[in-house]
């Protein structure tokens, strides 16, 4: 279980909303010039909150400190849909289509096309995972808001 700590910032049914600090560990990394995390730092993009739904069944109240958690097979399961399935789609249709001995201008129309297609595949089946609560992060233990302002 991947786990991250947050503060409850709204309440509903079944569920809170809670706020973490993104921490960065740039300034110790190595590769951080050839990084897009690192650059947009150093451009100023520094968006220091997160806000994420997290499935609850305690009763916490708003300012409660929490610990919410994904597990890891979720979390490789979108990595793999939201970043592999596009290239893989990518490059089964330019391969599909040079295969054919077609001008490069249409290998490189359909490699884009099966980009697009491949990113509506990711979305159609995004909207299935946001209903199901097995892919949901989840609140594992809270801590009270008696003076808890820093998490």
């Amino acid at each position: 279980m991947i786990e991250e700590r947050g503060r409850v910032v709204a309440l509903e049914p079944g569920a809170v909303w809670v706020e973490t600090r993104r921490q960065s560990t740039c300034g110790s990394c190595s590769a951080k010039a050839g990084c897009g995390h690192g650059v947009l730092q150093q451009l100023g993009f520094r968006e220091r909150y997160a806000r994420v739904r997290a499935l609850s069944d305690l009763d916490l109240q708003l300012g409660d400190s929490v610990v919410i958690g994904v597990r890891e097979d979720t979390l490789v399961r979108g990595s793999l849909m939201v970043y592999l399935l596009p290239l893989l789609g990518l490059f089964a249709a330019a391969v599909l289509v040079e295969q054919m001995a077609v001008d490069e201008r249409w290998v490189i129309l359909s490699a884009l096309l099966g980009f697009v297609v491949a990113g509506g595949v990711v979305r159609w089946r995004n909207r299935f995972w946001v209903n199901d609560a097995a892919m949901q992060p989840v609140v594992l233990r809270a801590y009270l808001a008696v003076g808890a302002t820093e998490y």
